[in-house]
């Protein structure tokens, strides 16, 4: 095998990335996939963990997985949709103040990655990967 293999590549910068953003946002009590999760659902609050799974690409157990960590946390609350049968999440007031107490540090993060990265090489990078 002459040329690196694409997947174990994108699987190791991916891990690196998480570590990287992880430890930017610690500060806030919550790790990247968490606040990312949140911020998910503040843009549509409240909404069904159907379609927040739909809308970050994850099943239905795993999100209700991590949706109950968020609980615990005091950061989301569940409550009912329409339809009964559906559980729907939305922030609570600790959960808003994470998300406003960690912009500023993601900000930081994406700041940094452009500075070293350079903005151009960034957007490609983004446009490479959405294309995926």
């Amino acid at each position: 095998m002459s040329v690196p293999c694409i997947c174990t590549t994108l699987r190791s910068a991916s891990r690196r990335m998480i570590a990287f953003y992880d430890e930017t946002i610690a500060p806030v009590g919550v790790n990247i996939a968490q606040f990312s999760l949140m911020r998910s659902i503040a843009r549509v609050e409240p909404v069904t963990l159907t379609a927040l799974g739909r809308r970050v690409e994850l099943d239905r157990s795993t999100i209700g997985r991590n949706v109950r960590v968020l609980e615990k946390m005091g950061l989301v609350e569940l409550g009912r949709g329409k339809d009964q049968r559906e559980a729907t999440v939305a922030l609570t007031g600790a959960g808003h103040k994470v998300l406003e107490d960690g912009a500023p540090l993601w900000d930081g993060a994406q700041k940094a990655l452009d500075d070293r990265l350079g903005v151009e090489f960034m957007r490609q990078l983004h446009s490479a990967l959405d294309s995926l």
